[in-house]
């Protein structure tokens, strides 16, 4: 049973009967996970203080500008997987192609890859604004022993078994599910310890938050100008509470709190949607469903869609259960009209 003031290493141990695998990779990976974390957040918290803002002069595989922080963060989360040797293989959001990693010991073959997005609503950094970093876990498919290949990355969201955010607010908390529940843990900066302070987090069913960039309303499909109309409206419980922060991990994680919806549909301008299956919808959209919440691309479950690149983007609505069954009932009336 689980109780507050719980480090993340005893929650671990306490609750390793509920991951069907061996408890002891699951162990040093989210370990892994959360080292480079707590490296990373000590950057953030003094971006304002060193040469760390501002654009790194890059662009990403999407044509995004990096931003330095963006660089900084993939390079220790990749760094600190590698070098404590639990992953075979890593996807990051920030590279071109997947990075194949050779076990050294011959005896410990590893059998995991992570997918990741390390530094998500960087665009923020500059302003003070939360951010985050998304992680996503999967058992290879390709013979263990052997260099990953595409295929392993290549899965569907409901073969995931595990996935989290770090938010890096107005305090660090590290939220994650192995398959059973989702549980959030805040860093306590004084002694460099994470301590459970959010057992069990659940959506609620209902919300009355919508988060989306609304300045986009003219590109977005018919399905969903109807929805913002019906949040808009002055009836029941309604109008809804707009709030948009632009990271995700940050909307997500207030609306998870509170009950609300996100969403990023596609658009005139981006015809596929913007956000990434792999680095950010399928690992959001299984702690949405462990934590009684819903995600989908408007009419399919995320979890369901079959990945054909690294890079793919799909439309994402995600949050409590019965908003998102509701913004579906547009997106399909608006098809059939």
């Amino acid at each position: 049973m689980s109780r507050k003031n719980q480090t993340l290493g005893e929650f671990i141990i306490e609750n390793q009967s509920s991951f069907k695998y061996t408890s002891g990779e699951l162990s040093r990976l989210i370990n892994s996970i959360r080292l480079a974390a707590k490296v990373v957040n000590h950057e953030v918290n003094k971006a304002g203080l060193v040469d760390i803002i501002g654009a790194a002069g890059d662009t990403n595989i999407q044509g995004e500008d990096q931003q330095k922080l963006d660089v900084y963060a993939n390079e220790k989360f990749i760094q600190t997987l590698t070098n404590r040797n639990i992953v075979c293989g890593i996807a990051s959001e920030e590279e071109d192609d997947f990075i194949s990693i050779n076990s050294q010991d011959e005896n410990n073959q590893n059998k995991y890859v992570v997918l990741i997005d390390p530094l998500d609503g960087s665009s923020n950094i500059d302003v003070n604004v939360s951010v985050g970093t998304i992680f996503s876990i999967y058992r290879r498919v390709t013979p263990v022993g052997t260099p990953v290949t595409i295929e392993d990355f290549l899965q569907k969201g409901n073969q995931q078994v595990a996935a989290g955010y770090v938010v890096y607010g107005t305090s660090t908390m590290l939220v994650y599910t192995t398959g059973d529940g989702v549980n959030g843990f805040t860093l306590n900066p004084a002694l460099g310890t994470l301590y459970l302070s959010h057992p069990n987090m659940q959506f609620p069913e209902d919300g009355n938050i919508y988060s989306i960039n609304e300045g986009n309303y003219n590109h977005f499909p018919q399905g969903v100008k109807d929805y913002l109309k019906y949040c808009q409206k002055e009836e029941d419980n309604r109008p809804y509470t707009s709030r948009y922060i632009g990271s995700l991990v940050s909307d997500f994680h207030r609306n998870m709190i509170k009950g609300g919806i996100y969403i990023y549909p596609k658009s005139s301008k981006n015809a596929a949607g913007k956000l990434r299956l792999l680095y950010e919808c399928n690992p959001m959209a299984y702690i949405a469903e462990q934590a009684n919440g819903k995600a989908s691309d408007g009419f399919t479950r995320i979890l369901d869609i079959e990945p054909t690149e690294l890079h793919q983007r799909v439309p994402f609505f995600c949050g409590s259960k019965n908003m998102v069954e509701k913004a579906e009932n547009f997106m399909q009336n608006a098809q059939e009209a």
